[in-house]
């Protein structure tokens, strides 16, 4: 099975529909993405069947619940992930991808160029930084293999709408660090977490949605400065 089939087959399992194009922009992605890798350390994962699998096949969990019209932002995006598949999957939804390394940023905007994709565009920034401009602006938060639980709530829901939602990609044995984190989601405005399980086509790997619903405004207060939030977790 060549790389494009595999992804193909794996986009089946997951969303009820896609444009075909899409797969060739994802394996375009992963192109670039190894060609850079070369030269500057984005992924720890080199083989473009991998890249498949543990990178796009992943992040796509989450396609099916981007909405038409709705804005993510994806928090500690790194090489791009959730958020760069995301945009190439979900075209009609916008992307903002934020990270704090400007070499990183820099090779995201590129790949944006490159593949001329509208609906996104990433951001040097650190994120509590990001958040003080940017309160309460988002549908969703995505993030992915970025920071526990506590620490990234913290970080992302003061800039999810109420009524929005922040999705972590956790693996499978996260429920103690759900539970640890729901004092801070709660003080946050979003008191209770939903754990959506999910298999990664072609790799059997067993993964955890945390989807995490903003019911109120988040206290003015917060985020705090990224040293305190790291030492005294909320």
């Amino acid at each position: 099975m060549t790389a494009w089939e595999m992804l193909e087959t794996g986009l089946k399992q997951i969303m009820h529909k896609f444009d075909p194009q899409v797969v060739d922009r994802l394996l375009a992605f992963s192109d670039l993405l190894l060609e850079k890798n070369k030269v500057m350390n984005l992924t720890a994962v080199t083989d473009p069947y991998e890249v498949v699998t543990r990178h796009f096949l992943d992040c796509a969990a989450l396609a099916p619940y981007m909405q038409p019209g709705a804005c993510a932002i994806d928090i500690g995006t790194g090489a791009g992930f959730p958020g760069m598949p995301l945009a190439i999957l979900c075209p009609d939804t916008e992307f903002v991808l934020v990270d704090a390394l400007r070499k990183r940023v820099d090779f995201l905007n590129e790949v944006i160029d490159t593949l001329d994709l509208r609906n996104c565009r990433a951001v040097h920034a650190r994120a509590e930084e990001f958040a003080a401009d940017h309160r309460e602006r988002f549908d969703y938060a995505v993030s992915r293999a970025v920071a526990e639980l506590r620490v990234l709530a913290e970080l992302t829901l003061p800039m999810v709408k109420v009524g929005g939602t922040f999705y972590a990609m956790k693996a499978a044995d996260c429920a103690d660090e759900v539970r640890a984190a729901a004092h801070a989601c709660t003080e946050l405005g979003a008191p209770s977490a939903k754990l959506v399980p999910y298999t990664v086509p072609h790799d059997g790997v067993e993964r955890m949605l945390v989807c995490v619903q903003k019911t109120a405004p988040t206290p003015a207060q917060y985020p705090r400065r990224f040293k305190k939030i790291q030492t005294t977790p909320l």
